[in-house]
């Protein structure tokens, strides 16, 4: 991950390794840095504490439901990530000429999200067997065994180009390839995200158009299918799915142009479309997190049950075959709470 440009100028060695000791010193006003502007300390700190409290928000509903562990602990993951960030930004803030704070902002802020739309794309199963499998093109566990892994290659890419540049950076040589593993990345986030919008689009539309004999008869799924909450966590989701979408865009653009790219250099961008978006999806789902308004949803199977290397098995060691219904339907354990 190379700084700007002008960091790699000799004639500013010196003045930056004094920068680094010295911050507040009156000298250093002029000397440049890992950044192109001065951080904003009230936004980023605003940002800091905005997530944490998301985090102790998700962290308490799991505590007293016990439900939905699958879904609180990807987005978890994700605001211990933005919350390292900003904390980087804010070590920065105090110290731009310090990599540390530099490094953790970049790499934390870049893979948060994608454990927030695996968290997002867990609910998806949930939702098509609330409405009817018969609905889907697929079996409600399809959505998970394709998703998911998705997300996890994109983190992987994410990670790995994000470890390869810092290396790079820190020896002071080229990240360029660090740099492309992370867009590509970030791009095949995007792809997903989009993939899993048109596979929700796909299943509304087809459920709007199915006769009331089609739709779950489950007395609890219809009452709840009903309910405003029901309907506000949909709202919610698809909110805080957009916002995803957007920041994941706008991060490909940023990354694209480089760490001295015009993009990257204007600290507004990076507010709104950054620390903004995410703001509003992890919130919107704190509002209306899908274990308070569908609790009905979670006292059957779901979550991470059927993907491959999560399949319960049997007391002898041996792969339990799940029993299905006419609509070749997985029929879960009540007791699953995943």
């Amino acid at each position: 991950m190379s700084a700007p440009d002008s960091l790699n100028s000799t004639s500013h060695e010196s003045l930056q390794a004094f920068c680094l000791r010295n911050p507040d010193s009156p000298a250093c006003d002029d000397v440049p840095n890992f950044y192109s502007y001065h951080i904003d300390i009230a936004a980023n700190a605003a940002f800091l504490a905005i997530f944490a409290a998301s985090l102790l928000g998700y962290a308490v509903t799991l505590a007293v439901t016990r439900r939905g562990v699958a879904f609180n602990v990807a987005v978890m993951l994700g605001l211990v990530c933005e919350v390292l960030g900003y904390a980087g930004r804010i070590m920065s803030w105090r110290n731009p000429w310090d990599e540390n704070g530099f490094l953790m902002q970049i790499c934390c802020l870049t893979i948060g999200p994608a454990f927030m739309a695996a968290g997002i794309y867990l609910c998806l199963r949930r939702i098509v067997s609330a409405f009817g499998p018969e609905n889907s093109r697929i079996p409600p566990e399809y959505y998970t065994r394709i998703f998911i892994p998705c997300d996890v290659i994109s983190l992987i890419l994410q990670a790995t180009g994000g470890g390869m540049a810092a290396v790079a950076f820190h020896g002071n040589d080229s990240s360029t390839m660090g740099t492309h593993i992370m867009v590509a990345g970030l791009s095949f986030q995007v792809a997903t995200i989009v993939g899993f919008i048109l596979a929700s689009l796909d299943f509304a539309l087809r459920t709007y158009r199915a006769s009331p004999s089609a739709l779950a008869s489950d007395p609890a799924l219809v009452h709840m299918r009903g309910t405003r909450r029901f309907r506000g966590f949909l709202a919610a989701l698809v909110l805080s799915t957009l916002c995803i979408l957007w920041r994941s865009a706008f991060r490909v653009a940023e990354l694209s142009e480089g760490w001295s790219g015009p993009i990257i250099s204007k600290q507004g961008l990076l507010i709104g479309f950054e620390g903004v978006l995410i703001v509003v999806a992890v919130l919107a789902l704190n509002l209306f997190h899908p274990v308070i308004c569908a609790p009905e949803l979670f006292a059957r199977g779901g979550g991470l049950t059927g993907v491959w290397s999560f399949r319960r098995k049997t007391q002898d060691g041996g792969e339990k075959t799940p029993k299905r219904n006419g609509h070749n339907e997985e029929i879960k354990d009540s007791s699953d709470s995943a």
